[in-house]
């Protein structure tokens, strides 16, 4: 039997899936969206190449892992009447962790969050009344907690039908973990809601770079629109793939629904700041908290225009919200129930900066070796 996991192609379903195949003994049904079976092994292999050397992953790809080409939005996957029955048939649990990040956009995230997960809880259904289903966990957002200030948030009392929310990928993630909770309520499922997931704190190297990008735009201003002692909840992506893994797998979790968050540990602004500075050996930026509504009016304006300046302040209008809410997400479940808790964002932030300058801004992915053929998906 096999655990089917969505996602496996974006930055977080990566690290879930690398350390499924290196840890467990699990089989891993990948719905992956490509073309030709070639394409969607290439696809999987520049997401996990971060993680697994080729022959390593070429071996996996050969004993433990499924390959299905189809699409999140697509009935039943897209996938013929035979394949879908093989993939329920051969899925023992899900993780649910595809999504549409696309805060802007309300088509795509009704799209892709909100009709996917519909079609990943009929394929859970499915495999329940044929077999049995272990559990479904679903990857959500602290973002459902919806518009906040100066809060300390507790898992139970994150939804609140009455409060709005930032934005449609806030949303719909909150109806999806409803969804799952209304038309699966036989079936175990475990919430899982990261914070901002911001590079990996056993190295520098990361394929994710949106959040980075406004974390670099808003390094070298030397000038912050924020209060210095607001604290930003910012939670390392090896813990946030552990926690979710670890306790995927546990046999009985001691609860239903986890903050992955650095909680009240999370740092301040001027924390961060004073720790970036220092390892560049540069003046700390000031705080004028009065500059928020003008900083915003100019983040608009500059995000019309074209280049890395236009981009990076269309990536900070999107996020602002999240950084002066000054409100962070209680962990004391997931930390308990690990034994360990997330690293501070200080301590690995500098190489993540100067890693993803050097680059700029993306990643060296290895091409196919053109030694090694395909194999059938």
């Amino acid at each position: 039997m096999a655990t089917f996991l969505t996602g496996s192609t974006g930055y977080i379903g990566a690290h879930i899936a690398a350390r499924l195949l290196e840890g467990h003994r699990d089989s891993l049904n990948l719905l992956v969206r490509a073309r030709d079976a070639h394409e969607a092994e290439v696809r999987l292999w520049q997401s996990l190449q971060l993680h697994l050397n080729f022959p390593t992953f070429d071996q996996y790809l050969r004993s433990r892992i499924n390959i299905f080409r189809g699409d999140l939005t697509e009935p039943s996957f897209g996938l013929s009447n035979d394949d879908y029955r093989h993939l329920a048939e051969t899925t023992d649990s899900v993780i649910h962790c595809a999504a549409s990040l696309n805060r802007k956009s309300e088509k795509s995230c009704l799209n892709v969050n909100l009709r996917g997960t519909l079609e990943v809880v009929k394929l859970a259904a499915a495999a329940r009344d044929l077999h049995g289903l272990r559990r479904i966990s679903h990857v959500s957002t602290v973002a459902v907690a919806g518009k906040r200030q100066d809060e300390v948030v507790k898992e139970d009392e994150s939804i609140d039908w009455n409060r709005s929310d930032y934005d449609p990928y806030a949303r719909t993630k909150k109806f999806c973990e409803h969804m799952i909770g209304e038309l699966l309520p036989n079936v175990s499922h475990l919430i899982f809601r990261p914070s901002i997931v911001l590079g990996d704190s056993r190295y520098p190297e990361t394929t994710q770079f949106d959040m980075v990008k406004a974390f670099v735009f808003l390094a070298g201003l030397p000038v912050l629109p924020f209060r210095p002692n607001d604290k930003v909840d910012i939670v390392n992506v090896d813990f946030v793939a552990d926690a979710i893994v670890t306790l995927h797998q546990k046999e009985k979790p001691e609860h239903a629904i986890y903050h992955l968050s650095s909680g009240r540990q999370s740092q301040t602004f001027k924390e961060l700041t004073d720790a970036l500075s220092r390892a560049q050996h540069k003046r700390a930026p000031m705080f004028i908290p009065g500059l928020e509504k003008p900083f915003g009016a100019l983040v608009e304006r500059l995000s019309h225009r074209k280049g890395t300046l236009g981009y990076g302040a269309s990536l900070m209008k999107v996020f602002i919200p999240y950084l002066v809410w000054n409100t962070v997400f209680d962990n004391t479940r997931v930390v308990n129930e690990l034994g360990r808790a997330p690293a501070p964002f200080s301590a690995y932030s500098y190489p993540l900066l100067k890693f993803s300058r050097e680059n700029h801004f993306s990643y060296p992915y290895q091409e196919w070796p053109r030694a090694a053929g395909g194999s059938a998906a």
